[in-house]
Order: C-alpha cells, then sequence, then structure tokens
C-alpha cells in the first residue's frame, strides 16, 4: 500500500473516551461505520461521544471495490430491536446529532426504509431534542421508499455521489449516477425542509474539472451541503488510490463549493460524509426552514 503524505496522519485517540464509547456499542450489539469501514476519524469522532451507526448490517449486498463492509448476498433478517437499542445509544451517550446510516439491503423490497424510520421513531421518542441524519443507500430507485424514510422528517437526508461518473462502472458497478441525482432531487421536491447532503471520494483518477461538474450537477438538484474527502485503499485487495490530493486543492474545491450556493463545504484529505457531521445543528440555525 502507497505510503501515505504527513497532511493523512491522525493523532492518537484518548483511549479511555473511545473505550467508553466502545463499550456501550457492544453492550447494546450496535454496529458503526466508524469501525466497520474503517475510518480514520474513529479516535476524533469517539472521543466526542460522536458515531454513526450503521444499521441492517454488517453485511451488505453489494460488493463495491473501494468499501471495506463485508459482502453478503443473502444478509440475515433485519432485527426488530435494532431500533430500540440504537434509541438507547444515542440516550446514553447523550448526543445532540445522530447519523444514522446502512448497508445496501437489495434483497429488502423496500431497501431498508422501515428499518430507517423504526430507528428515527424510537430516537425521538427518548431524545426529542436530538437532530437526526440519514445516510441512505440509493434504495434500487424505489421512490415510495424515500418519501417513506422523509415522512419520518429526518432533519438531513444524506446520499453519496461517492465519485464523478466516469469512474462509475469501476468504483461503484452496482450503482448509478443519475439514479444519485435523481434521488437528492426528488428528496428535496418531497421534503422541502429536510436539508440534503452528499459526498465525494477523490484520488482515484478523477480530474478537477470532472469534479466541478458533480458540484454543478450536486447544485443543479438543490443538494445543500456536501462533503469531499480523500479515498484511502483499506486493503490490498481494494481498489488501488490513483494519487493523493493535497489540502490546496480541497481548500480550493471548498471555495468553489461556496461560489455555487452550498449552504456547506466540508473539504479537507480526512472529511468524511458524516465527519463533524454535529455541525449541520449551527448550520440550521443560520439557514431556518
Amino acid at each position: 500500500m502507497t505510503v501515505k503524505p504527513e497532511w493523512l496522519r491522525v493523532k492518537a485517540p484518548q483511549w479511555q473516551r473511545v473505550g467508553k464509547v466502545k463499550d456501550i456499542l457492544r453492550d447494546l450489539a450496535l454496529n458503526t461505520v466508524c469501525e466497520e469501514a474503517s475510518c480514520p476519524n474513529i479516535g476524533e469522532c469517539f472521543n466526542a461521544g460522536t458515531a454513526t451507526f450503521l444499521i441492517m448490517g454488517p453485511a451488505c449486498t453489494r460488493a463495491c471495490p473501494y468499501c471495506d463492509i463485508d459482502f453478503e448476498k443473502k444478509p440475515q433478517p433485519l432485527d426488530p430491536t435494532e431500533p430500540q437499542r440504537l434509541a438507547e445509544a444515542v440516550r446514553r451517550l447523550r448526543l445532540n446529532h445522530v447519523v444514522i446510516t446502512s448497508v445496501n439491503r437489495d434483497d429488502l423490497s423496500d431497501g431498508g426504509a422501515s428499518q430507517f424510520v423504526g430507528c428515527i421513531q424510537a430516537i425521538r421518542e427518548v431524545s426529542p431534542q436530538t437532530t437526526i441524519e440519514v445516510l441512505i443507500p440509493d434504495l434500487c430507485a424505489n421512490w415510495d421508499a424515500l418519501a417513506t424514510i422523509l415522512q419520518a422528517q429526518p432533519e438531513v437526508l444524506n446520499h453519496n455521489t461517492e465519485t464523478v461518473p466516469r469512474l462509475y462502472r469501476r468504483v461503484r458497478p452496482q450503482g448509478d449516477y443519475d439514479r444519485s441525482l435523481e434521488l437528492l432531487r426528488r428528496s428535496r421536491t418531497l421534503a422541502a425542509s429536510v436539508y440534503t447532503k452528499s459526498g465525494l471520494m477523490v484520488g482515484l483518477g478523477e480530474t478537477d474539472t470532472e469534479i466541478r461538474q458533480v458540484m454543478q450537477d450536486l447544485r443543479a438538484v438543490n443538494c445543500d451541503i456536501l462533503t469531499l474527502g480523500q479515498y484511502l485503499q483499506p486493503s490490498q485487495k481494494h481498489l488501488k488510490i490513483d494519487s493523493f490530493i493535497a489540502p490546496e486543492q480541497f481548500d480550493a474545491w471548498r471555495e468553489y463549493g461556496e461560489s455555487l450556493g452550498f449552504l456547506q463545504v466540508v473539504s479537507s484529505p480526512l472529511t468524511r460524509s458524516s465527519y463533524h457531521a454535529e455541525q449541520v445543528r449551527e448550520l440550521m440555525q443560520r439557514y431556518p426552514r
């Protein structure tokens, strides 16, 4: 694996705080994308008492070559106790903002929309002041399933475009760029008060021009929030890194995104979809709906 540049090195976490979060997750038998996807920010986020919960997993029905989540063609049935266990973790961790994501569950007729709704409702019952962000798969273009999730009124609906259209066949072979844009477009139409969000990985061979075009495409469907971060190869069997992008380029993308009208652009080498997601509460105060 390629040696990482200096700007991709992270501080060692304070393991006492990390251990407390892990203990709660283990006690409640919950998965986090922080652990399953080998996120480089796990120390910082766990130190802050935040986590991105991974529901309906840990195995995924898609085998994207960049992702460190396990593939399983026929995953386990949904656990009806998962929403209550997740809500209890939110209560114990005293989270002001929570991110719920999931593996792809293409084996389910609604893609798992009902489980997202169950988790949102369970959190609302025990911690009504907590703002909720859902990071959802493309649901195989089941727009009724999307409407079901939005009717539960999460504050943020996040769906990642991941990469530029030219690289989809190699990076995201079971995804579809236009379908992802359509999901974000429909989200704003179905629930105008919900903030929409998307994210991109870079360093896979895309060009600056292609990234800027995706940013334009996202603004054309009224996407509010954008994250851009460096792709890191989880292991030798995963998709190789084409290049490490310098921090200055991330700054340039952030400035360009802001000029396009995104309400927030989080752009840095270590940015991930839910990195500093709690900042959305400040964004909601600045741009109320």
